[in-house]
C-alpha cells in the first residue's frame, strides 16, 4: 500500500488519462503499444511469485515500475529474461548488505491500470501473440533438452564409454594370458588304534584343523616365496619380456614386490568342514605352472612332517634314556649278586647253614646213641672191655667233630663274613635285582608307550588332486572383466552425477 502524502504509482497515469479525457488529446503509439504489452503478460496467466520476482529483478536493474506486470514488461523490453535461472540466484545476496537509510522499500503489489481505449498499432491479437510465446518456449525447451542430452551423453562417453573400452582392448588385445594349476591334498592323522582313550574328534577335519591352517599360513608366507624364487626361479619368469608391462615384475624389483606379486598369482584355500586345503598357481607358461605348483606341496609336505617331529623325538629320546639307564642299573645289580656268590664259593648260604645244622643233630643224635651203649654195657658185671673201649672212642670222636661243627655253625652265623651276614648281603642283592628288572619292564612298556604316541602325532599329507599343467589360459576373463569395468566406471559416474545434482540444489535453495 502507498505510505500517506504519496499517490498510488498508478496516480500520474490516472491524471493523466483524465487530463486527456478533458483535453481531447490522443495517446502517442509507445504507450499504446506499451499497454497493449500489459494486457498480454495480464494474459499470460502469472503467478504471484513470479510477478514479485520480476518486481525485485527490475529494482535490482534500477527500473522503476509502476506495477508488476509493468516490471515484466519493462524488463523484457530491456531483453532481461525476469524468470531466468541465473536472474534468481543474482537476487540472493548476503546478510550482511546494508541498506541505506533513505532507500525506499517497495512492497510487492499489484496495481489495477485502468485500460484506455485507444487504437492500436499491432496487428496480432492476443491470443495469436500467446500462441507464437508458447511456440518460442516449447522451441526453447526442446532446443534445451536436446543440449542437455547432448551433454550426457557426451560425459557418458568420456567418463564410463571410453574407459570401458580401453579396458576391454587391453583384456583382448594386451594382456598376456595367464595358465593356472589347481590341486587339493588332504593333511591326515594316525587313527592310533592303539591309544587308550580315544579322541572323540580322531579321525574328523577338525583334528588337523590347526596343521592345516599352519601349512595355509607357511605356504602364503614370504619365506616359501623366496624359497620358490631360489629352487624354481619365480621372479626371472614373470620378469620375462613375454608378459605385459602391467603383470610384469620389474627388473629390480624388491623381494616385497615380488611376495605381492606372489599373493596375487598364488591362491590357497581352506575348507574346515572337509579338511581340504586348495591351491591355485597361475603363471603365464602352463608348465611352469605346474611345476610351481608340484614345488609347494613339496614344501608342505616338509613343514607337514616337521610340525611334530621335535616333540616326538623328545618324548621318544626321553624314553630311550631311562631304558638305557634302567639296563645299567639292572647290569650293575646282576654282576654284584654274581660277584658275591663268587667270592664266598657259596650259592646258597642258608642252604650251607642248614646242612650244618642238620649234620650237627645226625651226629648229636649218634653221640646219644654211643653214650647209652657204653651205659650199657658197664651196667654188665664183666663188661667187655674191647666194645667199651670202642664206644668211648666213638664218643669221644663224635664229640669233636659236633666242636668243629658248632665251631663253623658259630662262624656262619656271627662276624662280617659269616654265612648268616652272607646270605643277607644275598638278599639284598637279590632284591635290588628285582626291582631294577621291574624298573627295566617299566622303561621298556615307556618306550613302547611314547613310540605309539609319537605315531598317533605323526601327520601325513596325501594330493587328491595332482597338479596337471592347463592347455587353455585361464586368465584375463576378458568378457567378464570388460562388464565389470563399466559397471564400476557407472557407478563411479552416478555417484559422482547425484553428488553435484543435490549440491545444485542446495545452492539454488
Amino acid at each position: 500500500m502507498p505510505q500517506a502524502g504519496q499517490q498510488p504509482p498508478d496516480a500520474p497515469h490516472a491524471t493523466q488519462h483524465a487530463g486527456v479525457a478533458r483535453s481531447g488529446q490522443v495517446a502517442s503509439a509507445a504507450q499504446a503499444a506499451g499497454e497493449t504489452d500489459l494486457e498480454a503478460i495480464r494474459q499470460e496467466g502469472l503467478t504471484g511469485r513470479q510477478l514479485r520476482m520480476a518486481r525485485r529483478v527490475a529494482q535490482k536493474h534500477g527500473l522503476e515500475p509502476t506495477s508488476d506486470l509493468d516490471a515484466v514488461r519493462l524488463l523484457r523490453v530491456r531483453g532481461i529474461d525476469p524468470f531466468q535461472r541465473s536472474n534468481m540466484l543474482e537476487l540472493v545476496k548476503p546478510a550482511t548488505t546494508e541498506i541505506a537509510p533513505d532507500a525506499r522499500v517497495q512492497l510487492p503489489q499489484t496495481v489495477q491500470v485502468e485500460k484506455p481505449k485507444l487504437p492500436s498499432t499491432d496487428t496480432m491479437s492476443p491470443a495469436e501473440r500467446r500462441a507464437v510465446e508458447i511456440a518460442r518456449i516449447q522451441k526453447e525447451l526442446a532446443s534445451r533438452r536436446r543440449k542437455k542430452t547432448l551433454l550426457l551423453m557426451a560425459r557418458l562417453a568420456v567418463f564410463v564409454l571410453l574407459p570401458t573400452f580401453v579396458m576391454g582392448y587391453y583384456y583382448y588385445n594386451v594382456a598376456t594370458p595367464m595358465y593356472s594349476t589347481k590341486s587339493e591334498f588332504l593333511i591326515l592323522k594316525n587313527d592310533g588304534a592303539g591309544a587308550a582313550v580315544p579322541s572323540l574328534l580322531r579321525g574328523s577335519a577338525f583334528d588337523t584343523a590347526q596343521d592345516a591352517i599352519a601349512t595355509q599360513s607357511y605356504l602364503q608366507s614370504k619365506e616359501v616365496m623366496m624359497r620358490l624364487d631360489t629352487d624354481e626361479g619365480f621372479k626371472s619368469h614373470f620378469q620375462a619380456p613375454l608378459i605385459d608391462p602391467i603383470q610384469r615384475l620389474d627388473g629390480d624389483a624388491s623381494a616385497e614386490d615380488a611376495y605381492k606379486l606372489y599373493k596375487k598369482n598364488v591362491q590357497i584355500s581352506f575348507d574346515p568342514t572337509e579338511g581340504v586345503i586348495r591351491m591355485e598357481v597361475t603363471a603365464a607358461e602352463p608348465q611352469t605352472a605346474a611345476q610351481f605348483s608340484r614345488a609347494l606341496i613339496g614344501y608342505a609336505e616338509e613343514r607337514i612332517d616337521n610340525l611334530t617331529a621335535r616333540k616326538r623325538n623328545d618324548s621318544v629320546r626321553a624314553a630311550e634314556m631311562n631304558l638305557e639307564k634302567a639296563e645299567n642299573d639292572r647290569r650293575a645289580a646282576q654282576e654284584k649278586l654274581v660277584r658275591m656268590q663268587q667270592e664266598g664259593n657259596i650259592v646258597d648260604p642258608e642252604g650251607r647253614i642248614g646242612a650244618l645244622r642238620a649234620q650237627i643233630n645226625t651226629r648229636e643224635l649218634e653221640l646219644q646213641e654211643k653214650k647209652l651203649q657204653v651205659q650199657a654195657l658197664l651196667d654188665n658185671p664183666r663188661p667187655n672191655r674191647a666194645k667199651v673201649d670202642g664206644t668211648q672212642g666213638d664218643i669221644g670222636r663224635l664229640e669233636d667233630l659236633l666242636d668243629t661243627l658248632n665251631a663253623e655253625m658259630t662262624q656262619a652265623t656271627t662276624g662280617e663274613q659269616s654265612l648268616a651276614e652272607m646270605a643277607v648281603q644275598l638278599k639284598l642283592a637279590e632284591a635290588d635285582l628285582a626291582t631294577r628288572d621291574l624298573m627295566l619292564q617299566s622303561a621298556l612298556e615307556r618306550l613302547e608307550s611314547a613310540r605309539r604316541e609319537a605315531d598317533n602325532q605323526a601327520r601325513y599329507m596325501t594330493t587328491s588332486v595332482i597338479p596337471v599343467a592347463s592347455e587353455d589360459p585361464s586368465y584375463p576373463r576378458k568378457f567378464e572383466n570388460t562388464i565389470l569395468a563399466f559397471l564400476i566406471f557407472s557407478g563411479i559416474y552416478l555417484m559422482l552425477s547425484l553428488t553435484a545434482s543435490i549440491l545444485r540444489e542446495q545452492v539454488a535453495s
